[in-house]
């Protein structure tokens, strides 16, 4: 199985490739800067399908973790893809794009697969949510813990990724490490090495799952 890998920048790409000293996945794993936030990452993701049938998609790099349920330097396995700000405001509160009837707001890896990835990597297992604007106060942080029980890290470019899988028919899984609390920003909180050298653990131990995973559930 030939996997795709999409991170949004040459750092989170690095630490990927880090992993395999002899190569990406021995020839079966590709690794694609895809930019930053959703649509960059959907193009780019939409773009690699049409060139080469992949079986499985992933959306890796760095985000922000929820505490205390994934601490700063620790990794994430998504077990939802979420679309946290696609929708409306409205005065009885947020309504996501499924409420209002245009779309899907989450996408569902494979169970199995997203488990035994979390389970080889130590990672804490939860929702990973998409924004395309970072978290920046404790007010944020908390309503978008409300409103997403269990919520493990943000990034910004998962729900791009796994939409553009889903079109093709191909599953996607989201990999993050956290650098830095959702919450206040504080870019002297930030551990930016750390979570680029979590990103290079996890997906140390990565090859072992994906090459047991059957692509099916």
């Amino acid at each position: 199985m030939r996997v795709l890998v999409v991170t949004a920048v040459p750092a989170e790409r690095d630490a990927v490739t880090r992993a395999f000293p002899s190569g990406p996945g021995a020839g079966a794993l590709d690794v694609l800067v895809g930019g930053v936030g959703p649509a960059a990452a959907a193009a780019a993701t939409a773009a690699a399908l049409a060139r080469t049938p992949y079986g499985l998609v992933v959306s890796a790099g760095i985000g922000g973790g929820f505490l205390p349920f994934a601490p700063v330097g620790s990794p994430v396995v998504a077990s939802r893809i979420v679309a946290a700000d696609l929708g409306a405001d409205t005065p009885e509160g947020y309504l996501d794009v499924e409420a209002l009837g245009f779309g899907r707001s989450a996408h569902l890896p494979p169970e199995r697969l997203a488990r035994a990835a979390a389970e080889a990597t130590g990672a804490a297992y939860g929702p990973v949510l998409t924004v395309s604007t970072v978290t920046g106060t404790a007010a944020r942080a908390a309503e978008l813990a409300a409103r997403h029980p269990g919520a493990a890290a943000e990034a910004m470019e998962g729900f791009g990724v796994a939409e553009a899988a889903a079109q093709q028919g191909v599953p996607a899984l989201e990999v993050r490490a956290v650098s830095n609390a959702v919450g206040p920003r504080d870019r002297s909180a930030w551990r930016i090495g750390d979570a680029l050298g979590a990103l290079t653990d996890a997906f140390g131990k990565l090859p072992p799952v994906l090459e047991s995973w059957n692509g099916h559930d």
